[in-house]
């Protein structure tokens, strides 16, 4: 058979790029993937037949990628994540592909209107905020530097939670992404990797000496690969994202069934399904921790039998490992990578624990994202000896070969000793994975300057001292393809009609637009572009809200998941007091401001939900004021994710970046703001130092206490006090804790205000009168509409450090050191089927 002639005809089909290629293809997957035609197609079956023709030209692309990886045997980078915020797909890949315009005409030609399609699509949401859009922003710039590499995550049926607003409060509702399939995936069965809990460990020494150790009598769980292909932009590259789905190893009892006992017969399929049914469970609960465990565990060793497999088609020892593979550890959910390579290594293949562990740490990187103690993930040691004894057994090993190691250094030290180890023996005693991570890895880095510093000085500071060495910053980005060119598309016109469209692949190059800020033309072209953004949010608030927006406002905008640190509480309390002065103050005058919010809160947060329902009440409130709402008002929109957030950056004035100094280990979205022209008010905090160093602090609006003074304020600290001193601010206070803005029930904001007043963890009243002056500050610059369209140009212009591709770069010159891999188009030479590992 001449396969390899029938797969260049075949290809040829594929791969046309015009409007009447994409048309027979469409058309035919419509007919004959889909089995409908114009009279019976919906339009979900027309985004399908859509998404299934652009899928069709990255798969070309994406198989010749894998072939070139395999026959180069190049060095692969592995991406484990417990989430990947991916956002809808079908954009970004015509953009990448560089069919967006064919598509678009296409559409236009046969009638349909591009966009129509485009909604159709549901969020991939498997993330709950920064940690996930991270890891697929940086996806989407592996690809595009072409460097080789794989993402790996938990395929969830459902991934964060639908958020409904009911009475003024947060209803968490299924997000059912994958109701209607999934065109963009492909599941690989023969890929299933076996994944054991439970059991016990016997050690036997063999004849030749060696200990011999087993994990027996344990129960298994299957893991079936789903593959989404991750095209680069204006290359040839498709890497690949495979998320795991949990399978019973024995589906169906067929013995219960003929019994009658129906729900037996399915218990094993329902409990291991579990697992992979739904991001974060509520771990409030042992049942709950234990599932969330299970779930690190599952996608863990699903993805390092996948990689050690891999590599073993290559090579026939264990000696180039480090050399072949680069795992990176996003966060601390992945950390039981450590053991369970060490598991494979030793028990699969007889490795021994030095070469092993010398493997293991050359292998593995580990990046940290929180400074907060009690986000550093701890598992009760008495959970891990039930559910992986064989790795609670290599993990005790490891932590007493490293404090030996720590007892050298520093001699006599058994408070540092306590401190270090891999176990936390006070109270429960819990396995810090934070510690693991560290000590199993090669690399270890921070995502912004700030948040690496204070690693460095406070939770981590021992293992500073221990290996500075393996201590680095990668300050986060973002992709301009997705945060401008997909979502801003007259404002990437604009800058493209100036200086061309190379920005897109190298950020740096929006520099060439500085000049163009003192150009009045200009300015007054890219005023419209920001009105004609805030207009379609608008519509869009319209639509989801029932209210109406005022586009010549200032659009004052905080979008983020709800945390206290992150200080919603300090923007809605301003409001509040804003909206007091605008009644009582006969000199107060503001211009019309519209204050968006949006987040979720996890559904055990009771703290977060509180301040999400305080802001709808004062909204309800507020918005119903005749004598105020011309010129104050407050929407918050529901269930905030990767397609509203499109089209929210576009239309922002204001970004709103108001964490506590020194809380906030980096952020992203004050980067997505600024690349799309707003203006950040915000604290030196986390990556907003960094922004403020880019385009400069006249540039930006920065208030409140550094880090090292919200340290130094400490025990001294009486909240109550700014409380006193201020009527007003005490007259907001007290009308939230009385109930004026929650009449029906009048004590429920008690916590908040009690929190407040007693101890203010997060400094919100230290900083109220500073970040009342720096509001003041927005409004009066906002009046000079010129020199504001100055700024935000100059915000653009500046803010090339934070693409991703410059993040990613840095990853790979410093701690994964793969080598690019330029995907040509010509057809290979004919070699007939092959099985690509």
């Amino acid at each position: 058979m001449q396969n390899s002639k029938l797969f260049q005809d075949w290809g040829l089909f594929l791969k046309g790029m015009d409007p009447e290629g994409i048309q027979l293809s469409f058309a035919n997957h419509l007919e004959y993937s889909l089995s409908k035609d114009q009279y019976t197609a919906t339009m979900r079956d027309l985004y399908h037949s859509l998404a299934l023709t652009i899928r069709d030209r990255l798969v070309e692309r994406w198989i010749r990628t894998q072939q070139s990886y395999y026959d180069e045997d190049v060095k692969r980078i592995y991406y484990l994540s417990a989430e990947y915020l991916m956002g809808r797909a079908l954009t970004n890949n015509m953009i990448n592909l560089g069919m967006y315009e064919a598509t678009r005409k296409a559409m236009e030609e046969v009638h349909i209107d591009l966009e129509d399609i485009i909604i159709e699509e549901p969020d991939m949401g498997l993330g709950n905020g920064g940690l996930g859009r991270l890891a697929a922003c940086f996806l989407d710039s592996m690809a595009t530097l072409e460097l080789p590499a794989c993402g790996y995550g938990i395929r969830y049926e459902f991934g964060i939670f639908d958020q409904h607003i009911q009475k003024l409060k947060q209803v968490e509702k299924p997000e059912q992404w994958l109701r209607y399939g999934n065109p963009w995936e492909i599941a690989r069965p023969e890929r299933r990797q076996t994944v054991k809990f439970y059991g016990r460990v016997e050690e036997v020494v063999g004849p030749d000496g060696e200990l011999k150790v087993t994990w027996r009598d344990t129960e298994k769980v299957v893991g079936i690969p789903y593959d989404t292909p991750i095209g680069g932009f204006g290359n040839n590259t498709v890497n690949t994202l495979r998320l795991w789905s949990a399978r019973a190893s024995h589906e169906f009892n067929l013995h219960f069934f003929q019994d009658g006992d129906y729900l037996k017969a399915v218990e094993d399929k329902n409990l291991s399904e579990n697992i992979s049914k739904v991001l974060y469970p509520n771990d409030q609960f042992y049942k709950g921790k234990e599932l969330r465990l299970k779930q690190q565990y599952f996608f863990v060793s699903c993805s390092i039998q996948d990689i050690v497999r891999r590599y073993l088609s290559c090579h026939g020892d264990f000696d180039a490992f480090p050399d072949k593979a680069a795992i990176q550890m996003n966060d601390t959910h992945p950390s039981l990578a450590v053991p369970e390579l060490m598991r494979i290594l030793m028990d699969d293949h007889g490795v021994s624990w030095e070469a092993a562990w010398d493997i293991t740490v050359r292998t593995c990187a580990y990046t940290n994202h929180t400074l907060l103690v009690e986000a550093l993930e701890k598992w009760p040691l008495s959970l891990m000896e039930k559910l992986l004894p064989r790795h609670l057994m290599i993990i005790y090993e490891i932590n007493r070969r490293f404090l030996r190691d720590v007892s050298v250094v520093f001699i006599n030290d058994d408070d540092r000793l306590r401190r270090m180890s891999l176990v936390e023996e006070s109270g429960d005693k819990q396995v810090r994975m934070a510690h693991l991570a560290l000590v199993g890895a090669h690399s270890v880095n921070g995502v912004a300057a700030l948040h690496t510093r204070l690693l460095r000085e406070g939770p981590l500071k021992d293992f500073f001292e221990m290996c500075p060495e393996r201590f680095s910053n990668k300050t986060n980005g973002i992709t301009p393809r997705r945060w401008l060119l997909a979502s801003n598309p007259a404002l990437a016109r604009l800058i493209t009609r100036h200086i061309g469209q190379g920005w897109a692949a190298d950020l740096d190059k929006l520099k060439q637009i500085e000049p163009l800020a003192e150009d009045a033309d200009f300015r007054r072209t890219w005023t419209g572009v920001k009105y004609n953004n805030k207009e379609a949010l608008v519509r869009v608030v319209q639509d989801i809200t029932r209210l109406s927006v005022d586009p010549s406002s200032i659009f004052d905008i905080q979008v983020k998941r709800i945390h206290e640190y992150k200080r919603q509480l300090l923007n809605i309390l301003h409001i509040v007091y804003c909206w007091l002065k605008l009644k009582e103050e006969d000199g107060f005058d503001i211009h019309p401001r519209t204050f968006f919010f949006g987040g979720k809160a996890a559904p055990g947060y009771v703290m977060a939900k509180l301040i999400i329902e305080l802001i709808c009440h004062v909204a309800a409130a507020v918005n119903r004021d005749r004598t105020t709402r011309d010129a104050l008002r407050v929407i918050f929109l529901p269930n905030y994710r990767v397609s509203l957030a499109e089209k929210v950056f576009p239309a922002a004035d204001v970004s709103e970046q108001i964490s506590t100094a020194g809380y906030e280990a980096s952020g992203t979205s004050n980067m997505k703001f600024s690349l799309n022209g707003a203006l950040t008010v915000g604290t030196l905090d986390g990556a907003n130092i960094e922004i403020m160093e880019e385009v400069g602090e006249d540039n930006v609006f920065i208030f409140g206490l550094s880090a090292e003074e919200v340290v130094a304020v400490g025990k001294d600290y009486a909240p109550r006090r700014y409380y006193e001193q201020d009527p007003v601010l005490k007259k907001a206070v007290d009308l939230i804790r009385n109930g004026f803005f929650s009449p029906d029930r009048k004590d429920v904001f008690h916590p908040l205000v009690d929190g407040l007043l007693a101890e203010d963890r997060y400094r919100i009243m230290a900083d109220f009168a500073a970040y009342h002056r720096c509001q003041m500050d927005v409004d009066a610059l906002y009046r000079d509409r010129g020199e504001w369209v100055r700024k935000s140009i100059l915000n653009v212009a500046r803010i090339g450090k934070f693409s991703s591709d410059r993040t990613i770069r840095e990853y790979n010159r410093d701690i994964w050191g793969a080598e690019p891999l330029t995907i040509n188009r010509e057809e290979k030479s004919a070699q007939g089927f092959r099985n690509i590992p």
